[in-house]
């Protein structure tokens, strides 16, 4: 048996250092288990519910080896010769006849390593093609706290979370999607601390939290000037720091102003005496942490809720405590040079921009896309109005190109699939968006099969194409040193040979880490509050389609990563169902378990009904991003959602898709 130390590469804050145990089989060596290094201060020896399971995904039955030609009669393996010099055959035709902008990459997290996701980019920059702006995800939460905080964000560093005596977890399930938080979070509650969860249904951190409280979904920037009103009126606002370290107080004052407790109330659906005793309490814990999720921003106004509730530590000045302030993410204080990384010097001005949550737009014929390459991500089954991009990636005049670690529903549509390798056979460098640990991985095992890093295989693409620039060919220590070539003092000691000896380094951060203590890196140097964040009043669904629908995540699936693996999926009742208010179920008729009709504007999926108390009234639930072939009809929840964009930062609004529910055997009107 041997032991090695690598770093989760999977989309989530955690970052987790992972203690993995191999043995030596007829094979060669394999992983036979996977857990958390109890050396290391943020994963204190535990690993989450998906990641534990990792082996299963890497020696999944279905996991592809070989390169994978599509041909009339299904997939069939050919050399890497063979696919690489096809490829690079029919892209030159692509460059020659339309030119660069025929050709989009489409990527994501997959993998959160700095070589085998961001640098895989370069490929696609240095050819002057499409540059995708990957904001499924982050991009509204992102520019909403800059617009108050200035470029970079930075979060308290998670073990002082323990010294907050109010912590506030708004728009995050965070025992689900960032559970290394959960021990600082008891030890917080040991000393006295109350733990209050703001979300619209009950999930696994209501159930662990002091308090839940059930907010109507999209209205959370109206409970956060409701509360600012409160803590104005009572005079609890920290008058210092406001005068010390931010502008635009007035307007922020006259915007809280309009949001009296009965208007919060009537909004919110939350109890006025519940939002006072909120906004007091918050305003006089010393101190008082929030820990903010995406989930409020995937609503149109999305960006403009995360703002009102980034704001509320500067109101009372919380930022100036140790402990106290929020956190959306601590990517920011990653100060490496990343001049280089991705090909980011090749960006030219006046490149065409395609936003990933309008895939479904950008492969319509008209779009002009000629070429497709997907890497790290699965959008046949993560992407909004998921029947057109399944319908555009069919296009008989695409080549679409995946890179893979397991056959996806993606990979199923391609028309090359190129195995890739697994975080277990290649090594990387990663930051972390949940706490203040750089790492390194090297590589544990030798690719399965032909299995090829994604480096590894733009590299020999671009020499088919004759790229001759210098970047797309560096090896991962070239990377690491340009990376490390700063001088900000976050980065002081931390060396490539440190950070292969020892894994994991911590950044150099001030002792105690107080980010905003004395204004933000603005131009002003001050936390801007105007303009004043507003909350619209408009709600999406309609006669027609009554219903809500949100999607969050599921316990056991990380996006549609362990898509495959039925394990998990039989921990997460081995099917995808949709919840439901038994009182919105019964005038409809509606029974707990069966299959219902769900219709949006875009499409209708099937699924089992789950009756529950925790969903409230007008809204639906179905967790988990499920690959479509665990559903009775073949389809991912993904084909009820929309394009429509955020009010900042241009991201995803999967929480606002109107639905209408019915049975089976009802009649069902055709689609407005």
């Amino acid at each position: 048996m041997r032991e090695t130390l690598l770093t989760c590469p999977l989309d989530c804050p955690d970052a987790c250092r992972l203690r993995v145990q191999l043995e030596q089989s007829s094979g060669g060596e394999r992983v036979v288990r996977i857990g958390g290094d109890p050396d290391h201060p943020m994963t204190k020896g535990f690993a989450c519910a998906k990641t534990v399971h990792y082996p299963l995904r890497q020696y999944h039955r279905d996991r592809p080896l070989r390169p994978l030609r599509k041909t009339s009669s299904g997939f069939r393996e050919v050399s890497w010769e063979a696919a690489l010099d096809a490829i690079a055959l029919q892209v030159g035709g692509v460059l020659e006849r339309f030119g660069p902008s025929a050709i989009l990459p489409y990527h994501y997290a997959g993998t959160m390593g700095l070589r085998e996701g961001e640098h895989a980019h370069t490929l696609f920059r240095a050819l002057g093609a499409l540059e995708l702006d990957e904001t499924i995800c982050a991009s509204a939460g992102k520019a909403a706290w800059e617009s108050g905080y200035g470029q970079g964000c930075l979060g308290v560093d998670p073990a002082d979370v323990a010294r907050a005596r109010l912590i506030l977890l708004w728009g995050i399930n965070s025992l689900s999607t960032h559970s290394h938080l959960t021990p600082w979070l008891t030890q917080a509650r040991k000393a006295g601390a109350e733990i209050v969860h703001i979300d619209p249904y009950y999930n696994k951190t209501s159930r662990f939290a002091d308090r839940h409280l059930a907010i109507r979904p999209g209205t959370d920037a109206a409970l956060a000037l409701g509360m600012m009103q409160q803590i104005f009126s009572e005079g609890l606002e920290d008058r210092a720091y406001l005068a010390e370290a931010t502008e635009g107080e007035g307007e922020l004052r006259a915007a809280a102003a309009q949001w009296d407790l009965d208007r919060t109330e009537a909004v919110t659906g939350l109890p006025a005496e519940q939002i006072a005793s909120l906004a007091r309490d918050y305003a006089v814990a010393r101190p008082a942490f929030i820990r903010l999720g995406y989930g409020m921003t995937r609503h149109q106004q999305g960006g403009s809720a995360l703002r009102a509730v980034s704001l509320l530590p500067a109101v009372c000045g919380h930022w100036r405590s140790v402990g106290g302030g929020a956190t959306l993410s601590t990517s920011g204080a990653f100060a490496l040079n990343r001049r280089h990384l991705g090909g980011r010097h090749l960006l030219r001005p006046g490149a065409i921009h395609v936003n990933m949550n309008r895939l479904a737009t950008a492969l319509e014929p008209a779009g002009g896309v000629r070429a497709l390459f997907v890497y790290n991500s699965n959008p046949a089954v993560v992407a909004p109005d998921t029947n057109r991009v399944r319908a555009g990636m069919a296009r008989e005049d695409l080549l679409t190109v995946v890179l893979e670690q397991a056959m996806t529903e993606t990979a199923q549509l391609a028309d090359y699939v190129l195995p890739a390798t697994t975080f277990l056979e290649h090594e990387d460098l990663y930051t972390s968006y949940g706490h203040h640990y750089l790492s390194y991985n090297q590589a544990a095992l030798p690719p399965l099969g032909e299995a090829r890093p994604n480096s590894w295989i733009f590299a020999e693409l671009g020499r088919r194409l004759g790229v001759t620039e210098p970047t797309l060919y560096w090896e991962l220590p070239a990377l690491m040193e340009d990376l490390l070539d700063s001088a900000h003092p976050h980065l002081a000691g931390v060396t490539s040979e440190r950070l292969r000896r020892e894994g994991s380094l911590r950044l150099s951060l001030p002792s105690p880490f107080l980010p905003y203590a004395a204004g933000a890196p603005t131009c002003s140097g001050r936390v801007h509050l105007a303009p004043a964040p507003a909350y619209l009043e408009s709600y999406p669904t309609t006669e027609d389609f009554p219903y809500l629908l949100l999607t969050p995540p599921a316990h056991h699936f990380l996006n549609s990563t362990y898509g495959m693996v039925e394990q998990l999926a039989a921990q997460e009742r081995g099917r995808p169902d949709v919840w439901m208010h038994p009182e919105d179920a019964l005038p409809a008729g509606l029974r707990d378990g069966q299959i219902v009709l769900i219709r949006s504007r875009r499409g209708q999926v099937t699924r089992p009904l789950r009756l529950t108390e925790e969903t409230p009234r007008g809204v639906l639930v179905a967790e988990g991003t499920w690959w479509g072939s665990f559903s009775q009809d073949g389809l991912p929840i993904n084909a009820l959602t929309s394009e429509l964009l955020t009010d900042l930062g241009a991201g995803s609004t999967f929480h606002d898709t109107p639905v209408a529910v019915s049975s089976l055997l009802a009649d069902i009107s055709p689609l407005p």
